[in-house]
């Protein structure tokens, strides 16, 4: 007689939710993604090359604005779902360090939104204007250049997009969250790939920086932003194993 033997699927789970600064930390900053997400270039040229088809797509000057980095992740759920998952970004998410930069959308709009240092809407001293001659609240301002909801009848990828011009203390010039259908030729298999695009423009000016500051900065923000990607992948796959189990 054969041993009833149970096959019961283990469920994917959504991403813990940080509830303190130090969870923030701890979950953005010092843990090492699972899944590495910025990509890397053998040489310049191909970073160029790179970077201009991506920021042709959006639309965005090349001549003005370059690309620090380029971060990807493949996930395994609908374009559509992903880019609800993005449309969803407030100051609630479970995908991003809401304690150390706190979301706060004006007028509950995705197209302007206001990153708060420690969720600080003003400096903590009256005295205060700055921190060190910086000017960090808000920490980056967001007014969107173009939310890309439907994907245009010739977009042989199905890409969707949101891009934004920043301006605020956060060292950003242009950002956007991009998703579209892999591409089997690139050699990606999941169902979607998951793209984050930063242009650098220090302080609004438009000019490179010394070699340190962009060392540190590029530290701190390919951690962070690779986290936020694989925990937008984790809370994508979730959601839509739920939906596929009717759980």
């Amino acid at each position: 007689m054969l041993n009833n033997i149970s096959t019961e699927k283990i469920l994917k789970k959504p991403p813990s939710r940080s509830k303190t600064l130090f969870s923030d930390a701890w979950y953005f900053l010092f843990n090492r993604p699972k899944i590495p997400t910025l990509i890397e270039f053998k040489s310049e040229e191909k970073r160029e090359e790179y970077n201009q088809r991506v920021m042709q797509r959006v639309g965005i000057d090349v001549d003005k604005n370059s690309i620090l980095n380029i971060h990807k992740i493949g996930v395994e759920a609908p374009v559509n779902y992903v880019f609800n998952e993005l449309l969803n970004w407030n100051g609630d998410s479970t995908c991003w360090p809401n304690h150390v930069a706190k979301v706060e959308r004006v007028d509950d709009k995705i197209e302007q939104i206001r990153i708060l240092p420690f969720g600080w809407s003003k400096y903590p001293f009256k005295f205060m204007t700055s921190f060190f001659g910086l000017h960090l609240i808000p920490l980056f301002y967001l007014n969107s250049i173009r939310i890309k909801r439907i994907p245009d009848t010739f977009d042989f990828d199905n890409a969707r997009y949101l891009l934004y011009e920043s301006s605020g203390g956060y060292p950003i010039g242009i950002f956007t969250m991009y998703v579209r259908s892999s591409i089997e030729e690139l050699g990606e298999t999941e169902h979607s790939q998951l793209i984050f695009a930063v242009s650098f423009n220090f302080y609004g000016k438009e000019k490179q920086v010394s070699k340190l500051v962009n060392l540190l900065w590029k530290s701190l923000h390919n951690r962070v932003t690779a986290n936020v990607l694989n925990r937008i992948k984790q809370l994508s796959e979730w959601r839509i194993e739920k939906i596929q189990n009717n759980i």
